[in-house]
């Protein structure tokens, strides 16, 4: 296979490096894993694209470029630059340092890169490292992830429809907070809900008296309603949900009619 590579956290992120080896195994030897991520951190970006101001791409070495715009447009530049002459099999976003379980995924950068990777047609997969008690203070925090990855992924692809429609199925997996031997296994979920659990923000004066304010999130232990992602993450085991870019709330169709 020839895979793409992405993430939020940027070039130099340790999740990069983790996400490369996830790759390679998924790839094989005859394969190629090509990286294209931010330059700069961009966590919380979402499916932003950089529509009105080019952005600079830069080769840091073989397969590997840094481009200075969100993971959706490392995506774009991949496929449609630094590939542009290549068929590419899968598109890898992440492993994000924290969890994209419940309501982050509706920030998520990684997230971001791919949805933009099924809506151009390739099978994508936003991978997440949940942090925690039991593996913030690891040497590697991202243990769960780089042991069980290549595998999950691998099950998916075996599993997933040949045509899924125009909005193409992609992949949102969460790893438990834990460390790899303690992963119970994997779980479909729903997306979550941590219920009174929100984004905020948080003042601070710089010594001029001017006012910043510094977006702040929630608590990422509680546990979301039983069948959903973080739910299972909690409970050790990694998450796996299948989106869809389509926001229609299809439920309500039916109950809209009376407006007509």
């Amino acid at each position: 296979m020839r895979i793409l590579i992405t993430n939020d956290d940027g070039i130099s992120a340790p999740g990069l490096e983790i996400m490369q080896v996830i790759a390679a195994e998924l790839a094989g030897d005859a394969g190629e894993v090509w990286c294209v991520a931010p330059a700069f951190e961009q966590s919380g970006v979402a499916h932003k694209i950089s529509y009105t101001h080019p952005m600079m791409v830069t080769k840091l070495g073989p397969r590997r470029f840094a481009a200075e715009g969100s993971p959706a447009d490392c995506v774009l530049a991949g496929l449609h630059d630094v590939l542009k002459e290549e068929k590419v099999d899968l598109i890898l976003s992440g492993v994000n340092r924290g969890n994209n379980s419940a309501e982050n995924a509706l920030y998520s950068g990684t997230l971001g890169g791919a949805m933009e990777g099924a809506l151009q047609g390739i099978p994508s997969f936003a991978l997440s490292q949940y942090l925690g008690p039991e593996n913030f203070q690891m040497d590697n925090p991202f243990e769960a992830a780089a042991v069980h990855g290549a595998d999950l992924v691998r099950r998916i692809l075996a599993a997933q429809p040949k045509d899924d429609g125009d909005y193409r199925l992609f992949y949102n997996i969460n790893f438990p907070p834990c460390p790899a031997a303690s992963v119970r296994g994997a779980k479909v979920t729903t997306q979550g809900f941590r219920r009174n659990t929100r984004f905020s923000t948080q003042p601070h004066f710089s010594p001029s008296g001017r006012k910043f304010l510094w977006i702040q999130g929630g608590d990422q232990q509680v546990p979301t309603l039983p069948g959903s992602d973080a739910h299972a993450n909690l409970d050790n085991y990694i998450s796996v949900t299948p989106m869809r870019a389509d926001l229609t709330a299809h439920d309500m169709l039916g109950e809209l009619k009376s407006i007509e």
